[in-house]
């Protein structure tokens, strides 16, 4: 898996063609202040049930920090 820096992601959002995924846990989620606004919101606990359903066509980026 590529890690990749704050810059590096500024620099995707908005892109069409990529996908953000907030999969941090429920308690880090709800606690948190930060955002990314457009990420889509997963349980990590539960990739079998939502993986499925993302194009395989775009660029998925998974963040938990």
């Amino acid at each position: 898996v590529k890690r990749m820096s704050i810059e590096e992601l500024k620099g995707l959002l908005g892109n069409p063609g990529v996908m953000i995924l907030d999969v941090r846990s429920s308690g880090d989620w709800k606690l948190s202040k930060a955002k990314i606004k457009g990420a889509v919101r997963e349980d990590p606990e539960k990739v079998d049930t939502w993986m499925s359903k993302y194009p395989k066509d775009k660029t998925l980026v998974f963040y938990c920090a």
